[in-house]
């Protein structure tokens, strides 16, 4: 009885074994680009007329996830853009410019568009896709005020200038000799409120914002260059970035080469247009 009953719970350890072998075999990896999912996306929502906040869907607004707010703006109409591309739906998810790639990193965010330029810098972190915008640097300054009609970057020298923290707006600065630098801001709703204060005389941005800019708050004036800032092409083109490594890279620069330039000047034409005159 005893060889017996060996024999029933030897059989029966096997054939829990067994099921436990089964239970734990690895499930197979979903790839990135296979249809079907969520598309997220960071943004901080606030570098119009790239990305803003809105507060309901006009104009193709599309929800901010965890909140009541809608994202509207050229980098928005992209990601729309790409997510069918895709087969996924978009999600966007703000967050703070210092907060995406770290974001991006550690997979609470799939991509970044949020007007953001593949540095070399940021390339030591993150993969890029192919450019998706390009554009030059400008100054944003009071109209009618002392440096509206400069024509080089020299003709800030003294000036209190600033730019926003962690781009690479802020370290041309330097280039100014004998300029005033201020510190850097978080975002550009804080630098058009330090330029129409008189805190500060001028900030570098990109073309697009000064248009933005310009057209949001008639007491603001955009100087483009003649004699301008040095930059290399990196730093003035725009693209998604991306996970290292992820197999997205490929197909989101498929879609985007489906993407013809006419379309591109049209929709970040529809965004200047757009934007929420708070901005």
């Amino acid at each position: 009885m005893r060889k017996r009953m060996s024999v029933i719970i030897a059989v029966a350890a096997l054939a829990v074994m067994s099921l436990t072998g089964c239970g734990t075999k690895e499930p197979a990896q979903k790839s990135d680009t296979q249809s079907g999912g969520t598309f997220k996306v960071g943004l901080e929502a606030g570098y119009a007329p790239f990305n803003w906040t809105q507060i309901d869907d006009s104009n193709g607004g599309v929800p901010i996830d965890g909140s009541a707010e809608f994202a509207g703006g050229y980098d928005v109409e992209i990601a729309k853009r790409i997510a069918e591309g895709l087969g996924k739906e978009l999600v966007i998810v703000k967050t703070e410019w210092d907060g995406l790639v770290p974001a991006l990193t550690s997979g609470k965010i799939d991509a970044i568009i949020a007007g953001m330029s593949p540095t070399a810098e940021r390339k030591e972190t993150i993969d890029f896709t192919d450019n998706y915008y390009k554009s030059d640097l400008v100054m944003v300054v009071k109209k009618g005020g002392a440096y509206e009609g400069a024509t080089s970057i020299q003709d800030f020298s003294g000036a209190k200038v600033t730019a926003q923290l962690n781009t690479f707006h802020y370290s041309v600065i330097e280039q100014i000799e004998g300029v005033n630098i201020q510190p850097a801001m978080d975002n550009f709703p804080a630098m058009r409120v330090a330029l129409e204060s008189g805190v500060i005389d001028g900030y570098v941005s990109e073309r697009p914002e000064g248009v933005s800019a310009t057209a949001a708050n008639p007491n603001f004036a955009m100087v483009e260059f003649t004699d301008g800032f040095v930059t290399s092409e990196d730093d003035t083109a725009i693209a998604v970035g991306i996970k290292k490594g992820s197999d997205l890279t490929a197909k989101i620069n498929e879609i985007l080469a489906g993407i013809s330039e006419e379309e591109r000047i049209s929709i970040m034409d529809e965004a200047i247009k757009n934007q929420p005159a708070a901005e």
